[in-house]
């Protein structure tokens, strides 16, 4: 089996352990609250199912040649980067908030190439990439969802791994036997991981001498009993009379490692500190190289919300509507433009003090420079649109009635004559317009939205060290040196 349907990936799900914990209760993985995390997921098997959808959501496997879902590809071209940015771009507009499946696409890329260089190395452990070839065409012959286990708790931020009083504020090889590992710590915000099929974890930053046993990665299944995962849904209000077009959810979890046996087939990276800290920054290299088609779906929906917002209000003709409409275009596209030109400028290869040098087993790796602006340009934006948002609706949203205020016999008649603004719009289709708008802007799930949209795949701060450090600064300082007349020192 090559690509799984959207039922096969719910019945898969009832046959998981329960290894979930929530608000003091374990959890089935097919509990009623998980219902929109799944149906986001699942919805990737519907789009790749449809003839329409094949040229975006469906690749050709180098290991196999077989037609796979695009979700369990690995890059091997500009056209692949380009596809996998529209495809996304497009997954988002169907579901209207992220799509949560790049965190495994985006991982796997980067574990290829990793994996792949740590195997050369004399006296390697094991043969990490042989392993990882023999994992990834499991993942791909079942379609199955991966997530990614990057972030660690980290402890005092100010300290490194090794500073830590306690080892386990970062994940780390606390034995090594003759048949695997055994790890302990803990991954945290790691997104849908309850529902997805894999765990690949990873390293979370650069690692040093003496770091060895924070260089690790392996793969893990999610119900694996080796692990607990603590586990929060953000769920919407549910619905009862105005019915939405899709109902998404959200869910994240605190991964729990104590005392967990890897099987050396299943490890990537073990003890390899340049390669470990590699690993993290091409992970996030290849997760906001996604961003530039995921946040671009978030501004269009946001574009939707903005000019519907305008009209129902009767402003849509007032100067400052258009220019507010027309700083998100340019937030969304120009993020898109940056992630296209990292697509197209991509090269089997990584950028090490600013120069580019073969990398991996030949997978195609996005532009480090332009993946970045493109990620940075839509994180540092995500409150000023939410404050663009509220200048358009005013209070409105915040103190929106409750749906049964609006249908209770009582007050029914108050509600639609005071809900009502726009006479040409039905009341039933501004009720659920503004309904949809507070779930975006000022519900429980709609804050978390935006703290992941801000902080996912990295926060800002960290796109700006990761362009300034890659940058050919010193070229630029030479045209300024040029053009003033000055002498341009000589290259060392």
């Amino acid at each position: 089996m090559a690509l799984r349907t959207r039922e096969q990936y719910i019945e898969d799900l009832s046959k998981m352990n329960d290894n979930l914990y929530c608000n003091g209760e374990k959890l089935n993985r097919l509990d009623p609250k998980l219902e929109g995390c799944i149906n986001v997921l699942a919805k990737s098997y519907e789009l790749a199912a449809d003839p329409k959808n094949a040229e975006l959501f469906l690749a050709k496997s180098h290991l196999t040649g077989e037609t796979i879902n695009r979700f369990c590809h690995i890059h091997q071209s500009t056209e692949d980067l380009h596809k996998k940015q529209d495809m996304t771009r497009f997954y988002c507009n169907q579901i209207g908030t992220c799509c949560r499946r790049c965190m495994g696409t985006d991982a796997a890329n980067a574990v290829n190439a990793v994996s792949y260089e740590a195997q050369k190395r004399p006296g390697a452990k094991t043969t990490y990439y042989d392993n990882f070839l023999k994992w990834l065409k499991n993942f791909q012959d079942k379609d199955l969802i991966a997530s990614c286990a990057q972030t660690d708790v980290k402890g005092d931020r100010l300290k490194r791994p090794s500073e830590q009083v306690d080892p386990d504020q970062y994940v780390h090889v606390v034995e090594e036997r003759e048949d695997g590992i055994v790890v302990s710590g803990a991954k945290l915000h790691i997104s849908e991981a309850i529902i997805s099929d894999e765990i690949i974890v990873m390293p979370t930053r650069s690692l040093e001498k003496g770091e060895e046993a924070y260089a690790v990665s392996f793969a893990i299944p999610s119900d694996s009993p080796g692990i607990k995962q603590i586990v929060h849904i953000r769920d919407l209000r549910k619905r009862e009379h105005f019915e939405k077009g899709f109902t998404p959810g959200y869910s994240d979890s605190y991964i729990i490692f104590d005392n967990t046996f890897i099987p050396w087939d299943r490890v990537f990276l073990c003890g390899e500190t340049d390669l470990g800290g590699i690993l993290a920054l091409l992970f996030s290299l290849f997760h906001r190289h996604s961003y530039s088609g995921c946040k671009p779906a978030t501004l269009d929906y946001t574009i939707g919300l903005a000019s519907l917002a305008a009209e129902i209000n009767g402003i849509k003709k007032a100067k400052h509507v258009k220019k507010i409409l027309s700083d998100l275009i340019m937030i969304g596209e120009l993020g898109y433009a940056a992630g296209y030109t990292a697509s197209d400028l991509g090269k089997p290869e990584v950028s090490i003090g600013g120069k580019s040098i073969p990398f991996g087993p030949g997978g195609y790796i996005p532009n480090v420079i332009y993946a970045n602006v493109g990620r940075c340009l839509s994180g540092e934006n995500v409150w000023h649109e939410m404050e663009m948002l509220c200048d358009l609706a005013g209070g409105f949203p915040a103190t929106f009635p409750y749906e049964k205020d609006i249908v209770n016999p009582e007050t029914k008649e108050y509600m639609e004559k005071y809900l009502k603004r726009n006479q040409d719009i039905s009341v039933e289709d501004q009720i659920k317009f503004w309904l949809q708008f507070a779930d975006f802007c000022v519900s429980s799930s709609g804050a978390t939205t935006s703290y992941g949209a801000y902080h996912g795949g990295g926060s800002p701060i960290m796109e700006q060290i990761a362009i300034t450090s890659q940058y050919n600064i010193k070229a630029r300082e030479n045209i300024a040196r040029q053009l003033a007349g000055m002498s341009i020192p000589e290259k060392k």
